[in-house]
């Protein structure tokens, strides 16, 4: 059952052209920092190895976002489709319904995430900690794909929520010029976490916390926006 319906969610993204685009967007991400940023950096002096933290956090950052949006754009049409309605009264259920589409969401976001940041080969970051920030970052996605739900009713009033979602992801980076307690001002950012424990690995302990410090409190805190983003779609969808 798991496998067709995986199947069946596999052609729908691809039949549709923004979502077929969104499936393979993050690969730009890897190419661009494998091959473009160097190429910017031989022809102007801009420093890789000085802003590497920077760098990759933007690069991470936002595959969960494009995949989050992937999956919320999908569910979106099942709402349309009435397809959350009809799920209600069979063996399934909602809960397993959603959280197979959040396990697919996790799992590509995390294998997308991995290779960015190992295909980049910036920061020369060990596998370990490569596959410790990508799990990290990609509790993110089903995250985003829950919240453009809970808050908009078609594909159109999800751009909206997409695109203010989007905005978050600025105060992690801004978050990397500080070193001290003033950081945690923009901890509420799901991605401030990861953001920060990349940034720990390339500048070392000069941070607040420790790598593992980072990884742990940002692993917690997801986990929990994710329980509040689910509960607040399922109320939604029952109202």
């Amino acid at each position: 059952m798991y496998k067709s319906f995986l199947v069946s969610e596999w052609k729908k993204w691809l039949r549709d052209p923004l979502l077929k685009f969104m499936v393979f967007y993050p690969i730009l991400f890897g190419v661009v920092g494998r091959y473009v940023l160097p190429l910017i950096a031989e022809n102007t002096g801009f420093s890789i190895g000085y802003y590497a933290d920077l760098i990759i956090v933007i690069l991470v950052l936002l595959v969960p976002h494009v995949y989050g949006a992937l999956v919320g754009f999908s569910i979106l049409d099942d709402r349309d489709d009435h397809i959350l309605t009809s799920i209600h009264v069979t063996p399934l259920g909602i809960h397993q319904f959603l959280s197979f589409r959040m396990a697919v969401v996790l799992v590509l976001s995390f294998i997308a995430t991995t290779y960015v940041i190992w295909f980049s080969n910036i920061g020369d970051l060990s596998l370990g900690n490569i596959l410790a920030i990508a799990f990290l970052v990609s509790l993110a996605a089903p995250m985003t794909g829950l919240f453009i739900n809970a808050l908009a009713k078609n594909k159109i009033e999800g751009f909206a929520v997409m695109k203010g979602a989007g905005m978050i992801i600025i105060f992690p980076i801004v978050s990397l010029f500080f070193l001290d307690s003033k950081e945690l001002f923009f901890s509420f950012a799901p991605g401030f976490w990861p953001a920060k424990a990349i940034s720990s690995l390339i500048r070392g302990d000069v941070l607040l916390l420790t790598f593992n410090q980072y990884i742990v409190i940002g692993l917690v805190y997801v986990l929990f926006l994710n329980a509040i983003v689910y509960k607040i779609f399922i109320m939604r969808i029952k109202v």
